[in-house]
């Protein structure tokens, strides 16, 4: 726990943070000009520095390398001091424990450079060990090509000794490659060192240079947590480096510590620009909501259809032609790469109305296989009286057919040429004749209860919303009881539900699984802190909705930490209220 960092803004594992210093500094940055090192205990015994608010304290240390025999890493252990200062612990992944400490820094990090599943490895431990508002330290090894990836897989401080080094070597460093100064005819950059005519140009220039080009990264990292997109940016940087590339596929593989830090919502859209984008977080979670959460609540025969450019995709031309052609008498599902598939009910819940991707015709094996899987996992639990692809041969055809093989299912294909023909709409009108209309109440209803399945966890939409009314018009939905008290409303920017005190009362009295967070004996007004947190349940995720509950109040609102951080931390803002009630 600390009194000198606070996390401000979250992009999955990437944070936005203060280091909370006589002159705070943001972070992820740079920490030369404020670092302290007390020094090594191998070399000599070292008094407990005095330390001060205006640098950050390495305590006295004894590093061990990677691979370092168990026994001699006890033998030798050192514990942190107790310190009223900015200070930082070093340790090692491979025993990591928490220090008390505001900062920790890996001993053994020039092992695990270079290696992916190593790097990923290594930060997962320690981040997972320490407290959720502590910083990470890796230093010597920062250059700008890694230093975007470092940071979307946790680490929050850096130092310039690595970048340096190398430039006094004669190494001119960009954010994709290493080039020998005598290799260049040119400078490719325009910061200050390099403003001058190349063959004036020093090691001790390329040396400024490389530290400016570092922090020059790091700003557009800072920039892109910001906006919720240093996925994006990392997907595109780590293509520079095998190794990097790597590093990020086997963070991927770290479900557990990416989905608890990645938000359920936000605004940021997300560029489906290669095929890594299908291992996201934010991808494979909707996936597995969809089909292990949602229900089908219609009777009425199923139609698959593409996606499309537009989102939210019923406001697409392409999308009001089928609309025109079926007239709900049936059910869509609309297929995408790389969401999967999306039923109507849920096409603005994030991520579904809030990505955009590569449109060539051509659908790679990858994007075959991730979808199908998707749309067989979705048959396999919901039932139809009947199915019917309205889909165009590139791509969506072969899905569904290799769908149709696997679980024996008898498939009506409507498409002559294109979608929105006029042959093929008219077909897809045809194969529909005689079903019924479902109303706009049915359509509401299903609609709030499909979004509280996705939110909220499998029947949880029944168990809160069997008996409602709904006013309004979609997609600002509100949703009423049978006395008109409003329990909820659809938020059209998200596709979620914000609930009210009555809806939150509702929430708790029924079976639905409850998102809690318990706090001292205040009544919150605006937010809530991470001081005022007594415990949260676990499986809060940031952007949920959360009941907030204390001796003096109940409240509703939503969470801006991950449940364990909200119980863990001393300083931020665990969630924003809602509504307020005094007990």
């Amino acid at each position: 726990m600390t009194d000198y960092f606070e996390v401000h803004e979250r992009d999955g594992a990437a944070r936005v943070g203060e280091l909370r210093l006589s002159s705070p500094l943001t972070t992820p940055a740079l920490v030369d000009d404020v670092l302290e090192d007390a020094g090594s205990l191998w070399s000599a015994d070292r008094e407990r520095p005095a330390g001060d608010d205006s640098q950050l304290t390495v305590l006295p240390h004894r590093a061990f390398p990677g691979g370092t025999p168990e026994e001699v890493r006890e033998s030798f252990a050192v514990d942190a001091p107790d310190v009223d200062y900015p200070s930082v612990a070093v340790v090692s992944s491979e025993t990591v424990a928490s220090q008390g400490t505001d900062a920790y820094a890996l001993s053994n990090v020039q092992s695990v450079m270079g290696h992916g599943a190593a790097l990923v490895e290594a930060v997962v431990d320690v981040r997972e060990a320490i407290p959720a508002d502590t910083a990470l330290l890796f230093s010597g090894v920062t250059t700008p090509r890694n230093v975007a990836l470092l940071a979307y897989a946790g680490v929050d401080l850096f130092d310039g000794t690595a970048a340096a080094i190398k430039g006094t070597e004669g190494r001119y460093l960009t954010t994709d490659e290493a080039y020998f100064l005598e290799d260049l005819d040119e400078l490719p950059c325009s910061c200050p060192a390099c403003q001058q005519p190349r063959e004036e140009f020093t090691r001790a220039d390329c040396a400024e240079h490389n530290v400016s080009a570092l922090e020059s990264e790091l700003a557009i990292v800072r920039r892109r947590i910001r906006d919720g997109r240093l996925r994006d940016y990392v997907e595109g940087q780590a293509r520079h480096d095998q190794w990097l590339t790597a590093a990020m596929r086997e963070l991927d593989d770290q479900w557990g510590y990416l989905e608890e830090r990645t938000p359920i919502l936000r605004d940021a859209r997300i560029d489906a620009a290669t095929a890594d984008t299908i291992r996201r977080v934010e991808i494979q979670r909707f996936a597995d909501r969809v089909t292990t959460r949602y229900r089908n609540r219609f009777s009425n025969p199923l139609v698959l259809v593409p996606c499309s450019a537009a989102k939210p995709y019923s406001e697409s031309q392409s999308h009001r032609q089928f609309h025109d052609a079926i007239q709900w008498r049936a059910h869509l599902v609309s297929m995408t790469s790389p969401i999967g598939v999306v039923p109507q009910e849920l096409e603005t819940t994030y991520p579904a109305q809030h990505y955009d991707t590569v449109v060539t015709g051509r659908w790679s094996e990858d994007e075959k296989q991730f979808v199908s899987e998707v749309l067989q996992r979705y048959l396999e639990r919901n039932e139809y009286p009947e199915i019917i692809a309205h889909v165009p041969d590139e791509g969506y055809r072969d899905i569904v057919e290799r769908v149709e093989e696997r679980l024996a299912l008898d498939v009506t294909y409507t498409v002559a040429d294109h979608p929105t023909d006029d042959e093929s709409l008219a077909n897809l009108s045809s194969a529909l004749s005689g079903e019924l209309k479902y109303s706009k109440r049915e359509r509401e209803h299903n609609t709030v209860r499909a979004i509280a399945d996705y939110l909220l966890g499998d029947g949880a939409g029944d168990d809160l919303f069997a008996d409602i009314r709904t006013t309004s018009r979609y997609p600002k939905i509100q949703v009423r009881d049978a006395d008109e008290t409003q329990l909820a409303t659809m938020v059209p920017q998200y596709g979620t539900l914000s609930f009210t005190l009555a809806g939150a009362r509702r929430w708790l009295e029924s079976d639905a699984p409850t998102k809690r967070v318990e706090i001292d004996g205040f009544v919150p007004h605006g937010s809530v802190l991470a001081p005022g947190v007594v415990d949260a349940d676990e499986d809060i995720r940031v952007g949920d909705e959360v009941v907030v509950e204390g001796p003096k109040a109940v409240a509703v609102g939503r969470a801006e930490m991950f449940g364990r951080e909200m119980a863990e931390s001393t300083r931020g803002i665990a969630c924003e209220i809602r509504h307020v009630e005094e007990t």
